[in-house]
């Protein structure tokens, strides 16, 4: 990363609250309030949204009502509402509820993929080329996912190269070093990679990750309204960055997201009240940087 930095003209912001967030909450959130969330989030600007997942629901009751939150979904125009699915059959139940996109999943590393899905990565592998079966016969897109891309809570640190064989590099909380190293392999290896990043905050490095990211041109995150998150996998495992600290961040930047912030935090608010829990993100906290004061006008001379 020599020479100086430059930054993306606007970032595309994928929230994962609903789906990632809400599913790491010990009590489930009713449906018609997973749907109130998610609207919320619509009205705020995001086009890209992580709706449910299709799992097990007894692996993962909090997703159990995938299917009814999208048929009480209102959808806005323009948004992109993606399902995450392990498998054929999971894919198959988010098409036939309706969703825009599909999201697959594998580990970097056998560990951490059996204690989340009881396969091993080549298993797991297989069932993504299933599931894009299904998105090509929908004609739908679909997006591949890497977690533990950037160290594993089971086998300690992952060699950069594995994140290659798939679209986008998704983690636990890697340190701005270690995103230079994976995005640099990556792209080395792939060129024309279209890279989403996935950043949790566990160890308070996950805007120092974005701003990382971003100068070495990738314009595509995932974030998690209030901070909302954290895997089940992994102890200590704390939430996903904040949507608003990261449209905060961008917005002081210069760099568009499409995103109104004022709107965002009614919704991380609403969040925050559904959980009933205190959320991490420091916007919704402290609230928003004000507008640098206007500088005195000079005195004029002559009378």
């Amino acid at each position: 990363m020599d020479g100086p930095l430059t930054w993306p003209r606007s970032v595309r912001v994928r929230e994962v609250g609903p789906r990632d967030g809400l599913q790491a909450e010990r009590h489930p959130v009713a449906t018609d309030d997973k749907v109130r969330l998610i609207e919320a989030l619509a009205l705020a600007g995001l086009r890209r949204i992580e709706a449910a997942s299709f799992v097990s629901p007894k692996a993962v009751p909090q997703m159990a009502d995938a299917a009814e939150v999208w048929a009480r979904l209102r959808r806005r125009p323009g948004v992109v509402y993606s399902a995450l699915v392990p498998n054929r059959r999971g894919a198959e139940a988010a098409v036939e509820a309706g969703a825009d996109a599909l999201q697959v999943f594998v580990a970097a590393t056998d560990s951490y993929n059996m204690a989340n899905v009881r396969r091993t990565v080549s298993e797991s592998l297989r069932d993504v080329e299933e599931v894009a079966d299904v998105a090509r016969g929908a004609g739908i897109a679909v997006e591949g996912t890497i977690s533990t891309a950037f160290g594993c809570p089971y086998e300690g640190d992952v060699a950069p190269g594995v994140a290659i064989p798939v679209v986008s590099p998704y983690e636990i909380a890697p340190t701005p070093r270690r995103v230079v190293e994976v995005v640099e392999a990556v792209r080395g290896a792939l060129p024309r990679l279209d890279i989403n990043m996935h950043f949790h905050d566990t160890r308070g490095t996950a805007l120092a990750n974005a701003v990382t990211a971003l100068g070495l041109g990738v314009d595509y995150l995932d974030s998690s309204v209030g901070g909302l998150g954290g895997s089940p996998f992994a102890t200590g495992a704390t939430g996903n960055v904040a949507t608003e600290d990261l449209v905060h961040m961008l917005d002081d930047m210069g760099i568009e997201t499409g995103v109104d912030l004022g709107a965002l935090l009614d919704a991380a608010r609403l969040a925050q009240e559904l959980v009933a829990s205190p959320l991490p993100s420091r916007v919704l906290r402290a609230g928003p940087r004000l507008a640098p004061a206007r500088p005195a006008e000079a005195p004029r001379a002559g009378g």
